[in-house]
């Protein structure tokens, strides 16, 4: 057995407090009585007092008060799985993590504001459910679904480039992957949120919106970066910068924003596009279009709770204190 007010507890002191109260009252009654004349006169003269039935009375009221102050304790014992009713959409964010995300056109780098645009989105849902998948050449679900925000929260600071070894932008890969995220017994609406620079490598990403479009998902997307482009820089081992990506030639890769893969596929779904800025204008505007979406019913399961058990010691305070009072003063005749 658990208390959920335990503090209440501490009241119980008063059931011995009230019992040698009651015992010092009935010994001055006594004495009280001894100096009012003959003990055997005033013997007769009580002979049909209930001093049984007065010490039960005592001890069912005080029995009673031990019952209620138990009861304001809130006792619990077993468990139970309790599932609530929410209201929300189903949205599968899916975040390029490849090195070109490192380019610094918008600060600190494309990768890390990003992040910070999906952590500011989480604070912003109410009753959504929320997954990410990772992609850069390969895509995979790196937390499902879930409404718990600290959870995720951990699960998003965890991303960067290292974490998938293939490196590209696909794009493609990425909406396939976030589709089989959703939980397709439910009517809730379903929308896969895009944040990359755009820079697709040959894995269809229109067609695969196209595929979306078909079971009602819709396709936000967000562009990182600008369309002029910015060098990808390259790191030590201490987080340092010592130079920018190179290709074969010799020559500074400049990564750049692709605005039209990024619109077609918006496009497609009957989604937007938005730019990224250092403002971040863009994600009010995307919170603004997820409110006026079809909210419908997602039932969350909780981890099991312990059952209130308050209710049978109130029952037990009120049957003594019922039964205290259907006790007589005075004996039968």
């Amino acid at each position: 057995m658990s208390f959920a007010e335990p503090r209440f507890l501490t009241s119980l002191i008063l059931i011995p407090l009230l019992m040698l109260f009651l015992l010092w009252t009935s010994r001055r009654k006594k004495a009280a009585m001894a100096r009012l004349g003959n003990p055997a006169l005033l013997e007769r003269l009580t002979a049909n007092a209930n001093r049984r039935g007065l010490r039960w009375r005592n001890a069912l009221w005080l029995a009673a008060l031990a019952a209620m102050i138990v009861a304001l304790a809130r006792p619990q014992w077993g468990t139970e799985v309790q599932t609530v009713e929410q209201q929300g959409i189903e949205i599968m964010v899916a975040l390029d993590v490849s090195k070109s995300m490192l380019a610094e056109d918008l600060k600190p780098n494309r990768l890390t504001r990003a992040k910070l645009e999906i952590s500011d989105l989480m604070d912003r849902l109410t009753g959504d459910e929320l997954g990410l998948v990772l992609f850069s050449g390969k895509s995979f679900i790196q937390f499902p679904l879930t409404s718990d925000v600290a959870t995720a929260r951990q699960f998003l600071d965890a991303a960067a480039p290292g974490v998938i070894s293939k490196q590209g932008t696909a794009i493609g890969d990425a909406i396939r992957t976030a589709m089989t995220g959703f939980d397709d017994t439910r009517a809730s609406q379903k929308v896969i949120i895009i944040m990359t620079d755009g820079e697709d490598h040959d894995t269809q990403p229109v067609d695969a919106a196209n595929t979306a479009a078909e079971k009602g998902i819709i396709i936000y997307t967000i562009g990182f970066g600008s369309p002029e482009g910015s060098p990808i820089p390259e790191f030590n081992d201490a987080g340092e910068v010592i130079g920018y990506k190179k290709d074969r030639n010799g020559e500074t890769v400049i990564s750049k924003l692709d605005e039209v893969t990024l619109q077609q596929i918006a496009l497609a779904t009957g989604g937007q596009y938005y730019r990224a800025s250092a403002a971040g204008n863009e994600l009010s505007a995307l919170a603004g279009e997820l409110d006026k979406m079809k909210k419908a019913s997602l039932e969350s399961q909780f981890e099991s709770r312990k059952i209130e058990r308050f209710q049978l010691f109130l029952a037990l305070a009120i049957a003594a204190m019922i039964a205290a009072e259907l006790i007589p003063e005075r004996k039968s005749p």
